[in-house]
């Protein structure tokens, strides 16, 4: 797509989007060239300007001299002209400390990760959870909490963790439990939940020759696809709308009020940020 634009005009579409980010304001010729040192006139920027009006990139809003960025624009300014700050050692750490825990939940590792990114950008955080069809299994325990039951603890590379109940035949032999969690490692480990799922029955071929561990082993290829299949918790973790309230695009209560509405439809959130994803 920017292809089609020359270097001034990446220039020129750069300030405006900056500019109108910044005071959500039409942003004009005049006021890019004192803002933005771009060694252009102003007359030179409002004819770049027009230029990239004509091709979708700026709009003008009913008969202001200023220029807004369309749609278009702001993925082109996300995808090729946006240049990130590096995260400094301080923040650095401060995220560290903020999601370093023991072995979380994915749900409150979420959580922490939109409160923090919003307090560092000063912006709206916005956490997606994850799909865990190519999560790496790092590691398998069995325990044994009753005569005819097993939990599963499934630790996955990311650091979430995963417990799962294992209905077992009475009187399930500790050998055979032990067995069977080292057989589940070295078969098992480093593998995705997707690769476990179809090829668990294979994977476990003649795997033990222990009447009990062949049960148990028995037990986990016949239900794979349920104790394999980690649902993860659908939808958007939003943090604070709070730090929005101090941007100039949200200084009116009909704004704000547009978007406290648009935070509440966490779904449609989902869903749109899944179907960029899938457009990436």
């Amino acid at each position: 797509m920017t292809a089609s634009l020359s270097d001034r005009e990446r220039q020129v579409l750069e300030a405006v989007i900056e500019t109108y980010v910044q005071t959500a304001e039409p942003a004009g010729s005049r006021t890019i060239a004192k803002r933005h040192h771009l060694g252009l006139s102003p007359a030179t920027i409002r004819n770049t300007m027009s230029d990239l009006e004509e091709k979708g990139f700026l709009y003008h809003p009913h008969t202001s001299a200023g220029r807004i960025p369309t749609d278009q624009a702001y993925r082109v300014y996300v995808d090729s002209l946006m240049k990130p700050p590096r995260v400094g050692a301080a923040q650095a750490e401060q995220i560290r400390e903020e999601l370093s825990s023991e072995r979380a939940v994915i749900e409150q590792i979420l959580a922490r990760a939109a409160q923090v990114l919003g307090v560092l950008t000063k912006e709206l955080g916005v956490a997606v959870s994850p799909s865990f069809e190519e999560a790496l299994v790092e590691r398998l325990d069995l325990l044994q909490v009753s005569s005819e039951r097993l939990l599963l603890v499934m630790t996955l590379k990311s650091g979430v963790v995963r417990t799962i109940f294992v209905e077992v035949p009475s009187h399930m032999a500790s050998e055979a439990v032990a067995h069977v969690a080292v057989v589940l490692n070295e078969r098992l480990a480093g593998l995705t939940l997707k690769e476990i799922r179809t090829t668990l029955a294979e994977r476990l071929r003649d795997a033990a020759t222990d009447p009990g561990a062949s049960d148990l082993l028995n037990i986990f290829v016949q239900e794979a696809e349920e104790l394999f299949d980690v649902a993860a918790p659908a939808g958007v973790v939003l943090g604070s709308t709070q730090p929005l309230t101090i941007q100039p695009e949200f200084a009116t209560k009909e704004r704000l009020q547009g978007l406290m509405e648009v935070t509440e439809q966490r779904d449609l959130l989902r869903q749109a940020l899944a179907a960029r994803g899938a457009t990436d």
